[in-house]
């Protein structure tokens, strides 16, 4: 049985962020959204869950547990595991919580995580095609979002970091024929000078990315041959509409100033909760159907296999062991 005197607290650092997003431009059009919602919703909970799980490297790291990441997911297979721990694939399952109220009741005692919910997605514990050794390890993330456009607008007047980004349609970042969309052209409307970011897939089906920078009211073509194109991001919130040119499309996407979102989390902490074997999980947990309220959800987007966080083993245990496989 787990106790808060097992939970491991990591201080949340802004670099986590970056590391996230880097992750979730780059997997944007191949990931699955199981949990329906926006494609910014998505790529927020992408952003959360790669910072947790750096966050889990550099801890191993730091206190030198040997660890693998030969096998971690490339953004093009979101199916594949995290860290290998002692030989032992590992999963890690992450839960963000926003709610100041649920923050401020962790920050002032750790034990309220012991009523929370250890989930995995039926479909995807049904689909894996994990070990029954393989680890799954749960962990938490308390940070805030800034997605709202007024919330947008404070962050970037206190000086707050923010990260907008607009995915494109899905004739731009997923067409049914694969050729080039030709010499893209951007246009601005804005009075200020932009920097922006392009994101999509080459010839090879590759990630490309092209950063243009665009003056007030002018128009640039870029010689990246893009063959899709999956977001577009700016340094800054516009003034005014952007302008998006595919010749091969023959079609000009305007994006407004109010159609662009902030993925920036604004994390506060890491808590690493415990773990338990593909096995061990199968044995203890129970099926929770779509629309169950649990302490990090109001309500279940998706079916789901339960275990009590309090069920879990201890993380530092797991640690403990894999150091003495290495000195043996």
């Amino acid at each position: 049985m787990l106790t808060k005197t097992d939970l491991i607290c990591i201080p949340y650092t802004p670099d986590l962020t970056i590391r996230g997003i880097a992750y979730a431009s780059r997997s944007l059009r191949h990931t699955y959204n199981r949990m329906g919602g926006s494609s910014i919703k998505r790529l927020q909970r992408i952003v959360s869950g790669i910072a947790v799980e750096f966050a889990l490297r550099d801890y191993l790291h730091e206190h030198q547990i040997p660890f693998d990441v030969k096998g971690a997911t490339p953004f093009t297979d979101p199916d594949r595991y995290d860290v290998s721990l002692g030989g032992h694939r590992c999963d890690v399952k992450s839960f963000m919580l926003s709610h100041k109220s649920q923050i401020k009741g962790i920050n002032r005692d750790l034990d309220l995580l012991m009523g929370a919910s250890a989930l995995i997605p039926s479909d995807q514990f049904a689909a894996s095609s994990q070990r029954e050794s393989d680890i799954y390890i749960f962990a938490f993330l308390t940070g805030l979002m800034a997605s709202s456009q007024k919330d947008m607008a404070k962050a970037s007047e206190a000086g707050q970091p923010i990260h907008l980004i607009h995915t494109m349609p899905k004739d731009w970042s997923k067409p049914e024929h694969w050729h080039s969309l030709g010499k893209i052209a951007l246009k601005s409307d804005c009075e200020e000078t932009l920097t922006i970011e392009l994101g999509g897939q080459d010839a090879e089906r590759g990630f490309i990315s092209k950063k243009i920078t665009l003056k007030p009211r002018e128009r640039l073509e870029t010689e990246a041959n893009f063959h899709t194109l999956a977001y577009a991001h700016v340094d800054k919130i516009p003034s005014a509409r952007v302008g998006i040119h595919s010749p091969e499309k023959d079609e000009t996407y305007l994006i407004t100033s109010h159609d662009w979102s902030n993925i920036w989390v604004y994390g506060m902490s890491v808590v690493l909760a415990g773990y338990l074997t593909r096995a061990e999980f199968r044995k203890k947990a129970q099926e929770l159907p779509v629309g169950s309220r649990v302490y990090q959800y109001s309500r279940t987007r998706t079916k789901n296999l339960s275990v009590p966080i309090a069920e879990l083993r201890p993380l530092k245990s797991l640690f403990e062991q894999v150091q003495n496989w290495k000195k043996q």
